[in-house]
């Protein structure tokens, strides 16, 4: 059987730690900042974690099996 390609779309979006949670970036940090606030702007900088309702799901197309 072949080997599972990865997603490559995933791939780009998506870090994994080194205790296996999956980092993302934040939405709505790319343009239209002017009105949003100094410190929204700041919080949209720093990176999040996937919810573990979707951890599962993105980890197959990664190509993880933890």
């Amino acid at each position: 059987m072949p080997k599972m390609k990865t997603r490559s779309a995933v791939k780009k979006r998506y870090r994994c730690t080194a205790t296996g949670k999956l980092k993302r970036k934040k939405a709505f940090a790319r343009h239209i900042l002017t009105k949003k606030s100094r410190k929204r702007k700041r919080d949209l900088r720093r990176g999040a974690i996937v919810a573990s309702t979707h951890e599962k799901r993105i980890k197959i197309m990664l190509g993880k099996r933890r």
